[in-house]
């Protein structure tokens, strides 16, 4: 993996990202994640197309929700329609969250997810939840988009904690 350590160095924040378009304290300007992508990707053999995919991400987490959907649109395959779902999602537009998950499919990193998923969820006795968003191994995108979209106050905080891990797990893929 193309230092990957350093890259998730860049979703190290305070407070995990907003369920909804933010912004939060605690988030870098886009000028300084340019800056700090630009040289972060200087030490990597990463694809163009995976470094664009890192940057969206991680303009996403920082609550950079048009600078992530003009690069997440210009990437027309399952990779970049993860990135375009969860902007939308985070927008909020479940509908259009919903529309580019069906354009993902049954993507490589959704296995990765629900195992964390579950785990994190198991690991707070949220069994509910868990079978909700994770049964059988299986990550549940659309039930993850309803879930942001009709959360109430006590959950909202535990449904960031489930986001993290689907940013960590994606970061992970995009540096693969």
């Amino acid at each position: 993996m193309s230092n990957l350590n350093e890259f998730k160095n860049f979703l190290s924040t305070d407070e995990p990202a907003e369920l909804g378009p933010g912004p939060r304290a605690g988030v870098e300007s886009q000028k300084a994640l340019t800056s700090r992508l630009q040289a972060a990707f200087a030490n990597t053999d990463l694809t163009n197309e995976r470094q664009e995919l890192i940057r969206a991400l991680v303009l996403l987490w920082h609550d950079h929700l048009d600078a992530a959907h003009g690069i997440a649109q210009g990437i027309d395959n399952s990779d970049g329609a993860f990135v375009h779902a969860i902007m939308h999602r985070r927008e909020p537009d479940s509908g259009n969250s919903a529309y580019w998950f069906r354009r993902v499919g049954r993507h490589g990193a959704f296995p990765e997810i629900a195992n964390r998923v579950s785990d994190l969820l198991r690991t707070r006795g949220e069994i509910k939840w868990e079978r909700t968003l994770a049964p059988d191994g299986e990550w549940q995108a659309f039930e993850f988009v309803n879930a942001c979209e009709r959360a109430e106050s006590g959950e909202v905080r535990l449904l960031r904690e489930v986001q993290r891990v689907e940013f960590e797990v994606l970061l992970e893929w995009f540096c693969g």
